[in-house]
């Protein structure tokens, strides 16, 4: 039997894609992802050796390294064909090394995309492992096993309750943390929104807004008292045109927040599918930082633009990053072949996600919509106040013909978006129908959204494509942050309304503060952020973890070695480490007093299931969450010690 050459992928998926490609010469085969890790039963970091890590083969992993052994030693040539990513390469080096492979008859091949022509340029255009991106990925797994492995143990020991900790998602939770006390101490500011209805003589209605906000009620009664038997005359028109660009193709982050905006996806759930669409051969690479499309990418979707709508709809565009600290190591995320249009056969969620990045992808080089946009100045009788009437007119809908890319998740109320406008002449009278003022209430800042702290933490050069999902799903998984939804509460607003000649004040109802999918720091969340930010500044500072995120891109392009990087955040974090452990005071627990029966003390404190209990010697109770921890007495403790 002729030897074959063999191809090594993380996927079984992705092995199955790629055989469909390639001939009878080529065996293509699955590591199932990582084939060696550090150990999870002690550090695996030898300090004193220059940050020298210990790796293990992966429990299960064995009998797999053992097929590709054997396979590789039948084989001409291996080819390791992991993404390329600082990940990819990691497992690519990880396998050579597991595997002991010859260097003389192994080669690394990349693509961004799995179709024939991609598989067979990147088989004709082989490499060596790239090392700087090997120790990239291996200086951020020994970091964050130095910061996990010592950190955590001290915060067991002093916060009551608290599960492990982590570098990145110790930032992600103060975000969440910082956010809520926003909202906790927002005082909302109180204004009057004068608004009117009105009539042309034909009938058409125009919808209009005082052109300013109103401080109390006196000084819009006053308003409304001068505007009592006025009449309304447009005095002004200016009409200009406008336009509407595409939305660049998908990134990692914006597409995890728009699949979670449209269809309510978690950020996890959105990558498992991405993943699926990839390895499958439908999309290019789903983890990506860049906006930017290949030439090939561009003339497809030239070809189908105009196949689809026409030349007029087609504008080539490239897009330019702007995101901190992006890598553009592969392309936007796009589909493979844009005449698929859809896909059959497949889940629904699969069907979903493929359509939004088809249309995002080819609106993206589609021609600008094209408005015609007109503000009309309406003058009372009587009072220097004026109305402002304004209205939009799409005259060509370019992309918006396939991809509505309309942000309505936060719109104040059913006037936010503009509507049109009859058409008007300037010293035309128009008939008042309602004028209304109505109390409005700013607004506190949003919580967090899976998706919206993943544009946070991207904005502030905080992770990267890779690591998003894990953070996201790490932070609620070990309890410092809880994702719900909650009813809010209601309140009574004044609307001061025209009527008849008079003012009549009516009262109406709202609802505040009702979320959906939100995320909330728990009562762990809240006293780790607060012990780590007063004893490990650094851990939880933006700035400097920003800056540890651009020393791994550095070490990436080979600016930076790894062991020095490490050792300069290591010594510092140590000798902080020590002072920590000898001065700092424990929190989630403390002494309510002695029981006058039994001579034993009496604590208050949180357990792992945060839940809040009272303790005495060996014995425990459980108390409400209805209690008020700070103002707990003895003699309630004592009571359901009971």
């Amino acid at each position: 039997m002729p030897a074959r050459d063999l191809v090594i992928v993380e996927s079984p998926t992705k092995a199955r894609t790629i055989r469909r490609f390639l001939g009878d010469g080529y065996t293509v085969e699955s590591s199932q992802g990582h084939v060696r890790d550090l150990p999870e039963d002690k550090l695996g970091v030898e300090i004193e050796k220059g940050f020298k890590p210990t790796y293990i083969v992966i429990a299960d992993r064995e009998p797999i390294l053992q097929r590709l052994r054997k396979l590789a030693t039948e084989a001409d040539t291996i080819l390791l064909a992991t993404d390329e990513d600082r990940e990819g390469e990691a497992i690519a080096w990880h396998l050579a090394e597991a595997l002991k492979l010859d260097q003389a008859k192994t080669r690394r091949i990349v693509f961004h995309e799995i179709t024939r022509s991609a598989i067979e340029r990147a088989i004709a255009t082989p490499r060596s492992i790239d090392m700087n991106l090997v120790n990239a990925q291996q200086a951020r797994r020994i970091l964050d096993r130095l910061v996990g492995y010592k950190l955590s143990p001290l915060v067991w020991r002093k916060v009551a309750g608290a599960p492990s900790a982590g570098r990145v998602q110790s930032v992600a939770v103060r975000l969440i943390v910082e956010r809520e006390r926003e909202i906790e101490s927002f005082v909302p500011t109180v204004q009057y929104r004068l608004r009117a209805r009105f009539r042309t003589a034909a009938g058409e209605l125009v919808r209009a807004e005082l052109d300013r906000r109103l401080d109390d009620a006196e000084a819009t009664r006053a308003v409304l008292s001068n505007l009592i038997g006025a009449t309304f005359t447009v005095e002004s028109l200016q009409t200009k045109p406008g336009k509407k660009s595409p939305p660049p193709p998908f990134t990692t982050s914006t597409l995890q927040q728009e699949a979670s905006r449209r269809f309510g996806m978690p950020i996890r759930v959105t990558m498992q599918i991405a993943q699926q669409l990839y390895e499958s051969g439908y999309i290019t690479y789903m983890r990506t930082d860049s906006v930017s499309l290949s030439e090939e990418a561009l003339a497809a979707a030239s070809d189908t633009i105009v196949a689809l709508f026409g030349k007029r709809y087609h504008t080539r565009r490239q897009y330019q990053t702007k995101v901190a600290n992006a890598q553009e190591a592969h392309e936007a995320i796009r589909p493979t072949d844009f005449s698929r249009r859809t896909l059959e056969g497949e889940s629904r969620q699969m069907q979903q996600l493929y359509e939004l990045i088809w249309k995002r992808a080819l609106a993206s080089q589609m021609s600008d919509a094209e408005l015609e946009r007109t503000i009309a100045t309406i003058a009372p009788s009587r009072t220097e106040e004026r109305f402002i009437a304004e209205g939009e007119v799409i005259t060509f809908d370019g992309f918006l013909r396939l991809y509505s890319d309309q942000r309505d998740e936060d719109a104040e109320n059913e006037d936010a978006s503009e509507s049109t406008l009859p058409s008007l002449a300037v010293g035309e009278q128009l008939s008042p129908e309602e004028i209304w003022a109505r109390q409005t209430f700013s607004r506190p800042p949003a919580r967090y959204t899976e998706a919206s702290l993943v544009r946070k933490l991207e904005e502030l050069g905080i992770g990267r494509p890779s690591t998003y999902a894990t953070i996201i799903g790490r932070i609620q998984e070990r309890g410092y942050v809880e994702r719900r939804s909650t009813d809010g509460t209601t309140r009574e607003i004044q609307v001061l309304r025209l009527r008849d000649g008079t003012i009549v004040e009516e009262k109406e109802t709202e609802t505040v503060g009702a979320e959906r999918n939100k995320l909330f720091p728990t009562v762990i969340g809240n006293l780790v952020t607060d012990f780590l930010t007063e004893h490990f500044p650094d851990i939880v500072d933006y700035q400097f973890t920003a800056t540890v995120e651009e020393q791994f891109d550095q070490i990436a392009r080979g600016e930076l070695y790894w062991q020095t990087m490490l050792e300069s955040f290591y010594k510092p974090f140590e000798q902080r480490l020590g002072q920590v452990i000898a001065t700092a005071p424990s929190v989630g627990r403390r002494m309510l007093g002695t029981d006058p029966q039994t001579g034993e003390d009496v604590y208050v404190g949180i357990n792992r299931y945060q839940r809040f209990y009272v303790q005495r010697g060996d014995r425990f109770a459980n108390i409400p969450s209805t209690e008020q921890l700070d103002e707990l007495t003895l003699e309630r403790a004592l009571y359901y010690l009971q």
